[in-house]
């Protein structure tokens, strides 16, 4: 069925076009990530892709205490406000606390709502009363219908503008499985979706002290949500993954991204 379009900074998503959300999972450095946007505006130019990028300003569930979580909400969100203005694209973050929904709320276009907390009632109404679009990444342990209760939750408080990300299903320990009827499912419900090719791949908790990781299957689902019909493609690429502060085993690599995003447009095509 058709869903209601969103329109966020000049991208749609819902459209005929799908949106891309790239970017590298957190905000490494200011140097890091002005480079990586740079980099993604250009290939997204070349190949005719609508997109919004993604960092994150704090990686608040990290699997051990001693890892990398990025620069704080205020200084992470003035960053990529400035990133969003100087290259005309719209931005987007994770949030975690209803605290830095309203750091966020200032600054950032789509306040995306974590799997792990995307029943937090406090955290989606103060999401909404920003009156920013809001992500909601579907949690491992929800059934794809169980996303009405969080739309419902939403449409409560007001806020109509929101899509759901879907990041694969719990598969006993230290795995996930995508499953594409997922996607058929919330799209039948009316709501806007969004596969998440690269945290679908994660094997959280995985690597002992850190999250694993299967990235080289990452263009793999991307392609069959594609083709399953989705209204956007989530990845998180980074120009060294094996480099990377935090989830690198199921990032992209930059250089991979331009010919992955031609399928995508193509595939798209042919499924719309």
């Amino acid at each position: 069925m058709s869903v209601p379009v969103i329109s966020v900074g000049g991208c749609r998503l819902g459209g005929a076009e799908p949106l891309f959300l790239l970017g590298p999972c957190v905000i490494e450095s200011e140097d890091f990530v002005w480079r990586m946007a740079r980099a993604l505006k250009s290939v997204c130019a070349e190949v005719g892709a609508q997109f919004v990028f993604k960092a994150s300003y704090d990686k608040a569930n990290r699997t051990s205490g001693k890892s990398f979580r990025g620069l704080g909400a205020r200084e992470g969100c003035k960053i990529l406000a400035d990133i969003g203005r100087e290259l005309g694209v719209p931005v987007t973050t994770d949030v975690h606390t209803a605290a830095d929904c309203a750091v966020a709320g200032e600054y950032i276009d789509i306040l995306q709502i974590p799997a792990f907390l995307c029943r937090q009632t406090d955290l989606i109404q103060a999401a909404a009363e920003t009156k920013r679009v809001v992500n909601v990444k579907k949690g491992q342990f929800l059934a794809p219908w169980d996303v009405r209760n969080i739309a419902d939750k939403l449409l409560g408080f007001g806020h109509d503008q929101f899509f759901f990300t879907e990041r694969g299903t719990t598969f006993g320990y230290n795995n996930l499985v995508a499953d594409m009827r997922s996607l058929y499912w919330i799209r039948e419900a009316g709501y806007r979706i969004v596969f998440d090719a690269t945290h679908s791949v994660q094997r959280p908790g995985g690597a002992g002290d850190k999250t694993g990781g299967d990235g080289i299957l990452a263009p793999v689902l991307a392609r069959a949500a594609a083709a399953a019909g989705c209204d956007g493609i989530f990845i998180e690429t980074h120009e060294d993954p094996s480099q990377a502060l935090s989830d690198g085993p199921n990032q992209i690599p930059l250089s991979q991204l331009p010919a992955l995003l031609k399928q995508l447009l193509q595939i798209h095509a042919l499924v719309s």
